[in-house]
C-alpha cells in the first residue's frame, strides 16, 4: 500500500532522518476528539465481544430441547466460537491491510448484529449454527484486531487501554450471562426471544466505527516483494515508531512477513508458546461459559441462578481485567501471574466434580474462583502487545497466536460434551480439564518471559 494511498486521522510525522538505528519511544499525537472515538468504539465492540456465547448457556437446555440436540451436538455448538475464531481470526491481519482494521471493525459489528438477529429464527440445529458462525465471524475478526488499534492509537498506554477494553468485554459478558433468564421470561419463556434481544447492541457498536472506516493508518504492510507494492513505510501516526518497523520490513520480510530474511512466525518460539496458552486458557473459558450453567441445572440449582453463577463468573472479571494488564505490563516476566491463575482454576473445576452444589454457597465459590481464572484472557493479550516491538508485529503475532489458539482449543467443549454423555456425570469432563491446566502453564510461564519475536526469526 503506497503512502499517498492511505487516509490518516493523524497527518504528524517524524522525519525519516530523526530516526536512530533503535526506535524511540512511542508518543501519542492524535487529536482529542480521535481518542475519545477510538475509546468509545473500543468499549462498545468489547461490550459485544462474548454475549453470542454467553447468552447461550444459561439456555442451552431450552434450545438443546427446541432444537433437538444431542450431547455431542451441544459439545459441537460451544466449540463453534473457537472454531470460527480460528478460521476467520487467520483472514483478519489480510481484510485489515486491504481495507483498514477499522472498517473490518466496523463489518465485523455487522456481522454479530446480523448473526444475532437471524439465530432465533432458525428452524434446526444447521441453520441455528450458521448463524451463530456469521456472529462469531465478525467476534473474530474484532478479537485479533483490536490490540492492533491500541497499538497503533495508544503506543504509550498499551496496559492501560487493554485493560479498559478487556473490562468492557468481561461486563458484557457478565450481563448477557445475567440477565438473559430474566429477559426470557419476561417476554413470555420463548428463548428464541431471549436470544434475539443481544442484537441491539451489536446494531449500536457499528456506530462508532463508521468515522474510522476510512482511516488506513493502522493496516499492516503487505510482505516486501508483493507485486504492486513500493517498499515505503505506511502512515502510522508514530512516524518514528513507523519508519524503524518500514526498515525493519525491508531488512526481513513484511509487517506480516509469512516468510523472508526473518523467516517465517512458525520460526519463533514465543508465538507457538502464545498460542498454546491462548488455546488452553480458551478451552478452559468456553468450557465454562459453555457447560458451567448445565452443571448447576444438573446439581438441582434453577436456570436463573445457574444464570446469574455465570455472570459472576464473568463480572469478577471486570476490575481484575482493568488491573490486571498494567500490572503484567510492569513485570520482566508474566510467568507468577499465569500460576497463580491456574490455581484458581484448579481449585474451581475441582469444586463443580466434587461438589457443585452440595450447600447454598458452594456454586458461588465455585464461580467466583472460575472467574479469576478466566483472568488468563487479558494477560495473555496484553502479552500479545509485549512480545513484538511494533503494530506491525503485533499484528502479526496476534493473528497467529489467536487463530492457533483457538484451533487448539476446538476439541475441548466437544470431548466434555461426549464425556458427559458417556459417563452420566461430570467427574471425567472436570478431571480432563484438571489435568489441561499442567501444560497451560508451562505454556504461558515460557511465553511470558521477556523476549521479542523479532529476535527470534
Amino acid at each position: 500500500m503506497q503512502e499517498d494511498e492511505s487516509v490518516t486521522l493523524d497527518r504528524t510525522r517524524v522525519p525519516r532522518e530523526a530516526v536512530p538505528g533503535a526506535p524511540p519511544a512511542p508518543r501519542n499525537t492524535l487529536a482529542p476528539w480521535v481518542r475519545r472515538l477510538v475509546v468509545a468504539g473500543l468499549l462498545l465492540a468489547a461490550v459485544n465481544l462474548r454475549p453470542a456465547v454467553t447468552s447461550l448457556g444459561p439456555l442451552l437446555k431450552e434450545v438443546r430441547a427446541g432444537l433437538g440436540m444431542s450431547g455431542a451436538m451441544a459439545g459441537l455448538l460451544t466449540s463453534v466460537p473457537a472454531a470460527c475464531f480460528a478460521l476467520f481470526g487467520f483472514a483478519a491481519p489480510r481484510l485489515a491491510r486491504r481495507y483498514g482494521p477499522g472498517a473490518v471493525i466496523c463489518a465485523g459489528m455487522a456481522a454479530i448484529a446480523a448473526g444475532l438477529g437471524l439465530r432465533p429464527l432458525a428452524g434446526g440445529t444447521a441453520v441455528f449454527l450458521a448463524a451463530s458462525a456469521l456472529a462469531l465471524a465478525g467476534i473474530a475478526v474484532s478479537n485479533v484486531l483490536m490490540p492492533v488499534i491500541v497499538k497503533r492509537y495508544f503506543p504509550d498506554r498499551v496496559g492501560a487501554v487493554t485493560g479498559l477494553y478487556s473490562m468492557a468485554l468481561s461486563l458484557g459478558t457478565a450481563v448477557a450471562a445475567a440477565v438473559t433468564v430474566p429477559l426470557t421470561d419476561a417476554l413470555g419463556g420463548n428463548w428464541r426471544l431471549g436470544l434475539a434481544v443481544w442484537a441491539a447492541p451489536a446494531a449500536v457498536a457499528v456506530l462508532p466505527w463508521l468515522p474510522l472506516v476510512r482511516d488506513r493508518s493502522a493496516a499492516p504492510r503487505p510482505p516486501a516483494g508483493t507485486p504492486g507494492v513500493r517498499g515505503t513505510a505506511p502512515a502510522t501516526g508514530n512516524g518514528a515508531l513507523g519508519e524503524h518497523s518500514a526498515r525493519s520490513e525491508h531488512r526481513g520480510g513484511g509487517a506480516l512477513g509469512e516468510h523472508g530474511a526473518h523467516g517465517r512466525i512458525t520460526r519463533s518460539r514465543t508465538a507457538w508458546m502464545l498460542g498454546a496458552f491462548f488455546g488452553l486458557q480458551a478451552t478452559g473459558a468456553y468450557v465454562t461459559m459453555g457447560w458451567m450453567p448445565q452443571i448447576f441445572r444438573d446439581a438441582g440449582v434453577s436456570a436463573d441462578t445457574a444464570g446469574l453463577l455465570l455472570a459472576v463468573t464473568m463480572v469478577i472479571a471486570v476490575p481484575l481485567s482493568f488491573v490486571l494488564p498494567a500490572l503484567a505490563a510492569r513485570m520482566r516476566s508474566q510467568g507468577p501471574i499465569v500460576v497463580v491463575l491456574a490455581g484458581f482454576q484448579v481449585a474451581g473445576f475441582a469444586g463443580l466434580w466434587a461438589a457443585p452444589a452440595a450447600t447454598s454457597w458452594l456454586p458461588w465459590l465455585w464461580a467466583l474462583l472460575l472467574g479469576v481464572a478466566n483472568c488468563a484472557f487479558p494477560l495473555v493479550l496484553t502479552m500479545i502487545g509485549m512480545r513484538s516491538r511494533s503494530g506491525a508485529g503485533v499484528v502479526r503475532l496476534s493473528a497467529f497466536a489467536q487463530s492457533t489458539g483457538y484451533l487448539l482449543s476446538i476439541p475441548g467443549p466437544i470431548l466434555v460434551g461426549v464425556l458427559n454423555q458417556a459417563s452420566g456425570g461430570w467427574g471425567l469432563p472436570m478431571a480432563l480439564m484438571i489435568a489441561l491446566v499442567v501444560p497451560q502453564v508451562f505454556c504461558g510461564v515460557s511465553a511470558g518471559r521477556r523476549r521479542h519475536i523479532e529476535d527470534e526469526l
